[in-house]
């Protein structure tokens, strides 16, 4: 059942929004992520409604929120949004699956041209539940810092990256509560409220997990250009918590390429990492050159 009490069934729509694509949202998403591409002269950043899913997490999300989890996120780019363009989204619940002990729900958003229904961008959502039994009513923490740590320690295995092509990376980033309310924001909640997070089984805030699905879309952004604004590919799995206040970058790293048409595409081993090394992201990418 999701939050409304009713079947959260594979199939549900759970909504849809119009927007236009203004100078002021795309400047907003630039100041909150540090991504100063000179791209955003014409195009908003492909990611700009990464959260639009959650608009809607009552139709999607169960019922036991304590604990529940980003545990991955794809995303497809189709064509460049173009600043000033007005565009529409629809958000359906497209998987279910158990993992682990855990309960998933999948979330498809797609964002559509408005004039002529053209697909631009599509993110699935992977979220995890505990099982309701299992609702532990803010008994304990469900992940804490010792516990994220024997988290990154297992995600290390198999080695990764393999890839052993050329490099791009982002500058490190501060992800300081500043940042958490611009991209979170500008409700409380577990991301932007301690006290928020707590009530839901962490110790402290934690950052949304898709704002490490941008800066992985940053780096490939900056190395591909358009190549990846239209025909970019991104698989993620979030595999440890980042906290309020800890450093980050974002790294892909080119494996192989391949003819696709009368272009090449471009596979790369993208993750993000703490300062001190902890991954907290990995997964696949590629774009077209």
């Amino acid at each position: 059942m999701n939050l409304l009490g009713k079947p959260a069934l594979v199939g549900r729509h759970c909504g849809s929004s119009a927007y236009a694509v203004t100078r002021e949202l795309v400047d907003f998403y630039a100041d909150a992520l540090d991504d100063r591409s000179p791209l955003q002269r014409s195009f908003a950043p492909p990611l700009l409604f990464h959260s639009e899913c959650y608009k809607f997490v009552g139709e999607w999300y169960l019922k036991n929120l304590f604990g529940n989890l980003h545990a991955r996120q794809d995303w497809e780019l189709f064509a460049p949004i173009p600043v000033g363009a007005r565009v529409r989204t629809r958000s359906t619940i497209v998987e279910r699956y158990q993992k682990r002990g855990r309960d998933y729900v999948v979330n498809e958003t797609d964002v559509v041209a408005e004039d002529d229904g053209r697909l631009l961008v599509r993110g699935r959502t992977h979220q995890s539940f505990l099982p309701p039994k299992e609702e532990g009513g803010g008994a304990g923490f469900v992940v804490d810092e010792a516990t994220a740590k024997k988290k990154a320690e297992k995600a290390e295995a198999p080695p990764f990256p393999t890839a052993t092509g050329p490099e791009h990376r982002t500058a490190a980033k501060k992800i300081d509560q500043r940042r958490c309310w611009m991209f979170s924001g500008p409700g409380k909640n577990y991301h932007t409220d301690a006290e928020q997070a707590r009530k839901l089984g962490f110790p402290r805030i934690v950052v949304q997990g898709m704002m490490s699905t941008c800066f992985a879309a940053q780096a490939m952004q900056d190395a591909f250009g358009e190549g990846w604004l239209a025909g970019g590919k991104m698989s993620l799995k979030l595999v440890n918590v980042l906290w309020v206040d800890e450093t980050v970058a974002a790294y892909a790293r080119e494996r192989e390429r391949e003819r696709e048409g009368t272009r090449t595409r471009v596979h790369c081993d993208v993750w993000v990492d703490k300062s001190d090394g902890t991954r907290v992201a990995l997964g696949t990418a590629s774009a077209v050159e």
